[in-house]
């Protein structure tokens, strides 16, 4: 019975362990398919199936004119796979040598032996992924890589596998690059600033995924997502003038030792902005773009710019007229316990508000607004809010600052707030927000909101255009524009501006020269610096553009509007009116029959037929049949005359312009020298002489 007790007490023992077991046993699986059951479906997929995920090309940002102001550039890193499936040791072998011969001449810093060893050594290793060298290398020497020994048998066979590694270059360099922006280093955070940020949406496209699953021991590609790559975007950026706008800005910061300066070009009637520059002092006479964007993030005490508005305000309240009188005596005038100044010394005595505005006498200005605002103050800061002055462009661009035009009930409104903000102070404005001010004054006081993308292109055709918008229809009456319109004018042609007055066409203005404190100590214990400005617009008479150039903190004893920054202005108007085709087009147009045609160059009768077609010149000879022709300028028209040239003699290329003259005598096989600018006025051989082939020949052009 003992040992019968002892038998079942030991198999009960071992039934109940086994029960035990099997309960332990089960409840793991429970706990494994239902608490666990996600992490491991999840590890074993990650075993048996893989995502690669397929990069989308960003798109390209565009100039006006269609090149590429951002774009991203492909480079390759180069790897192999030396366990590739189908590289036998036969294929290595035969070709390991050739190989390395081929890696030691592209790359020029290795031996072909020491190539070959390396490529041996990651061989034995069992290297999936080994990097041939530190060396990125652009597409076209890829193409040269591809026909390498082993690497023209491609991935599966030759185990070569490239990388392809898009950075973003901006071709012209620091032309405008802080508006067009940049990247963050982290890809997936895209555009940081400017338009890359602004229409990174666009700009980025979608990235694809390309699925693998493991089929024994090998991945093998299963589905393809393609990536959807991201559109360009055609900017209203115009690369010639962004250039003139960049170079003559800089020389002028250079001179004068500032500390910042900003230029920007804008299409009257419909907000386009053509060029902006922003440069700011990296070291003495070196100035880079991509610093901030100043023309639309800072906002400064515009200064005597700001009198266009006190003007406008008296004019449209019917408050003064133009020709009457005002008495700035000495040129200095006292407000409470702050004394205003005229720069020019002994001041004006008693001129005319018409005068007033073309000196930029602060005496003068002042007075007019204390005189007729200073019992309702709110009545002249109504009138500027009405006009926009408070309110932001609403910019597509990121860190438009606000303006600050102070209100009588705030805190800050004293005594002095009135006749100092009349000249400019104790106001703030970006030079963008100054600028879209100074263009509704040239478009008849419509108000167009500035922008820089004209339209949205996926692969050349036209996804989304962007139309000019109106901000403000009416800022005043017509009336009121056409009388600050003769004031800006003045300011040009009898006032502080008259260095920048031409005999081409006529400039609407006005002269800038404020005192900004320096730092955040305020103007008593950081001190004060200036900012020359000049804003306005072109041709007067007609309103193409606006523009607006401000430079920030001139050193060199030198700091008025007209001297630092009108300098500026003129040189990108003279470049824009000299260029301009649709300005000639319409005073062309204008007065078709107001005499003798301008004269023209001489040249081939198919590209002067175009440009009299398009300028709707009428020309008399047409049949005339010659490849080369002479012209006449007549009453109301021009004449055509066959140009003629015998054969291996030297030709006459009198009125011809430079170009057509070298083209006829380089072909004649004669070595040309050119002097002088316009057309042919003297040539060195005579017309007649017998040809002798490389013979020099000085043309001289006036």
């Amino acid at each position: 019975m003992t040992i019968k007790r002892d038998i079942t007490w030991r198999v009960g023992v071992i039934y109940l362990a086994l029960v035990v077991l099997a309960v332990v046993v089960f409840g793991k699986v429970v706990y494994l398919q239902v608490v666990e059951g996600e992490e491991w479906r999840s590890k074993e997929a990650k075993l048996t199936s893989k995502e690669r995920e397929i990069e989308a090309n960003r798109g390209n940002i565009l100039a006006s004119d269609g090149r590429k102001l951002a774009c991203s550039v492909p480079s390759y890193r180069l790897y192999m796979d030396l366990m590739a499936h189908g590289l036998k040791d036969e294929i290595f072998n035969a070709n390991v040598d050739s190989l390395g011969i081929c890696l030691s001449k592209f790359f020029k810093d290795k031996s072909a032996s020491a190539y070959k060893r390396s490529l041996v050594d990651a061989r034995q290793k069992g290297k999936r992924y080994y990097r041939i060298h530190r060396r990125r290398i652009s597409y076209t020497e890829l193409k040269e890589v591809k026909k390498f020994p082993i690497f023209r048998l491609g991935k599966n066979v030759g185990g070569f596998i490239p990388e392809q590694i898009d950075q973003r270059k901006q071709p012209f360099g620091i032309l405008a690059s802080r508006t067009i922006g940049k990247l963050y280093e982290e890809k997936e955070k895209g555009g940081m600033v400017g338009l890359e940020r602004a229409y990174n949406e666009v700009l980025k496209g979608k990235n694809g995924v390309n699925t693998f699953t493991r089929i024994s021991g090998r991945w093998v590609p299963e589905e393809v997502m393609p990536p959807k790559n991201g559109n360009d975007i055609l900017t209203s950026l115009d690369i010639e003038i962004q250039d003139v706008a960049e170079s003559s800005l800089r020389q002028q910061l250079i001179k004068h030792n500032a500390h910042h300066g900003i230029a920007i070009l804008m299409e009257v009637q419909t907000g386009e902005i053509k060029a902006i520059a922003n440069l700011h002092r990296r070291s003495a006479g070196v100035y880079i773009e991509d610093y901030f964007n100043y023309a639309i993030g800072e906002a400064s005490e515009p200064g005597s710019v700001f009198k266009l508005a006190s003007v406008m305000v008296a004019l449209e309240d019917g408050m003064i007229n133009l020709d009457d009188s005002i008495e700035t005596g000495n040129g200095v005038c006292k407000f409470y316990d702050r004394t205003m100044r005229d720069s020019h010394l002994g001041g004006y005595g008693i001129i005319t508000h018409r005068q007033v505005f073309e000196k930029s006498s602060n005496v003068g200005i002042s007075k007019m607004v204390v005189e007729h605002y200073k019992s309702n103050p709110k009545k002249f800061v109504d009138r500027l809010y009405s006009m926009g002055l408070n309110k932001k462009n609403g910019l597509e661009i990121k860190g438009e600052d606000d303006p600050m035009i102070k209100y009588p009930n705030s805190k800050s409104w004293s005594g002095v707030t009135l006749p100092w903000m009349s000249i400019g102070y104790e106001v703030k404005m970006t030079p963008l927000q100054t600028l879209t001010f100074y263009n509704a004054v040239a478009n008849n006081g419509k108000t167009m909101k500035p922008f820089f993308v004209k339209g949205v292109y996926r692969h050349g055709e036209l996804v989304e255009s962007y139309e000019p918008k109106v901000l403000n229809p009416s800022i005043c009456s017509l009336s009121t524009i056409d009388k600050v319109h003769e004031l800006l004018v003045g300011v040009v042609e009898n006032g502080t501006a008259k260095n920048i007055k031409n005999s081409n066409y006529k400039i609407a203005g006005k002269t800038g020269t404020a005192q900004i404190a320096k730092g955040k100590d305020g103007y008593k214990k950081g001190g004060v610096e200036y900012q020359a400005s000049f804003v306005g617009y072109f041709p007067a008479d007609r309103p193409k553009y606006s523009c607006i150039v401000v430079v920030n903190g001139p050193s060199n004893n030198v700091y008025y509007g007209n001297l630092v920054a009108g300098t500026v202005f003129k040189d990108i108007a003279d470049r824009v009116y000299a260029s301009g085709f649709d300005m000639l087009k319409e005073r062309v147009k204008e007065n078709p029959t107001s005499g003798v045609m301008p004269y023209s160059k001489g040249g081939t009768k198919e590209d002067l037929a175009t440009v009299f077609e398009k300028l709707q010149v009428t020309v008399d000879g047409q049949e005339v049949e010659s490849n080369w022709i002479s012209t006449t300028a007549q009453e109301h028209k021009v004449n055509f005359k066959r140009k003629s040239f015998a054969e291996g003699l030297v030709p006459s290329v009198r009125g011809l312009g430079a170009k057509d003259a070298v083209c006829l005598l380089e072909n004649m096989g004669l070595k040309v020298i050119v002097s002088g600018r316009g057309k042919v006025v003297q040539q060195s051989i005579a017309a007649g002489s017998r040809i002798k082939s490389g013979t020099r020949i000085i043309i001289k052009l006036g």
